[in-house]
């Protein structure tokens, strides 16, 4: 048997790696989605769009389609936490806050996600996993910390996003360990998933209706385009490939991918938002990445 730990394999840091790099773009396409449509319509869109994807692609795949009762029930759990409550706290933060910033606070996923898998799934976080986790975290501290001296006058509208950033956080690490449970593994992935966004499309309609008044579209071409890299790639692709990653390495291990996705982020952010560096951003964000290498050679959670 080879020593390598699984989290250290092939096998999963290239769909790791993928993850990565698309979430990691995600946030400045988010932006661009605020404006005259209102976010949850946005949302509402974005999620119709991948559920009809993942369908399609289970139909091509033979895959079957419809869920029992069970089945049924862990997609709307899981629709409701993943693709309504989360997306909708991400698209509003964004509108208080940059994308890097709000980016920056997924990386706190590993706090959640790995206090959930030890209460919910039995999985412990070995010493490696825990000294990459403060490694890592003491780089989004410094993170944090460039932004408060960046920003000092704008702190009440920082804060607020950054709560509304947080409740998604909180949302998705629910998802990340519902992934996780014996109940997912019993059904095929990607119908579940195409039904989960559909459900949660549904009920992203249904609030905006409610709170927003009737549908309303933006025809530009960024727009349109972005609606379709959201919904296609970085939704269908890689919620796929990422809750993959969950069944296979846990859910501490897989929420790291949020470490690296903020310097990417902060990256696209420095060019399209005027996101400006510091000797301190750049420490943190290498601090994170360093925390990122320890943790995924640890053990532990991987069955």
């Amino acid at each position: 048997m080879s020593d390598t730990p699984r989290s250290a394999t092939p096998a999963v840091l290239i769909p790791f790696a993928i993850v990565t790099l698309i979430w990691g773009s995600t946030w400045i396409v988010i932006r661009d989605q605020l404006g005259v449509v209102p976010a949850s319509w946005s949302v509402t869109y974005r999620f119709l769009i991948a559920g009809v994807t993942m369908l399609l692609w289970a139909w091509r795949r033979g895959d079957r389609i419809t869920l029992d009762r069970r089945g049924l029930l862990f997609a709307a759990g899981l629709g409701l936490a993943q693709f309504c409550l989360n997306f909708n706290f991400v698209y509003r933060a964004e509108q208080f806050v940059t994308s890097g910033l709000v980016a920056l606070m997924y990386a706190l996923l590993i706090v959640p996600n790995s206090i959930l898998a030890r209460i919910f799934l039995g999985q412990r976080m070995g010493r490696q996993l825990l000294v990459g986790s403060a490694i890592a975290l003491g780089g989004v501290a410094l993170l944090f910390l460039h932004e408060a001296r960046v920003h000092p006058d704008n702190g009440g509208a920082v804060l607020l996003g950054l709560a509304i950033a947080l409740a998604g956080v909180f949302a998705a690490s629910a998802a990340n360990i519902m992934q996780a449970t014996p109940t997912a593994r019993a059904y095929p992935m990607v119908p579940l998933l195409g039904i989960a966004m559909l459900i949660g499309a549904a009920i992203d309609a249904s609030y905006a209706a409610a709170t927003v008044g009737p549908p309303v579209f933006d025809w530009r071409w960024a727009y349109v385009g972005g609606l379709l890299y959201l919904g296609i790639v970085a939704s269908a692709v890689a919620f796929t490939l990422y809750f993959g990653l969950i069944r296979v390495i846990g859910p501490a291990k897989a929420a790291y991918n949020g470490v690296i996705v903020p310097v990417i982020a902060m990256l696209l952010s420095t060019v399209f938002e005027g996101y400006r560096w510091s000797p301190l951003a750049g420490a943190g964000a290498a601090l994170a990445l360093a925390g990122l290498v320890v943790a995924l050679k640890a053990r532990r959670p991987n069955r």
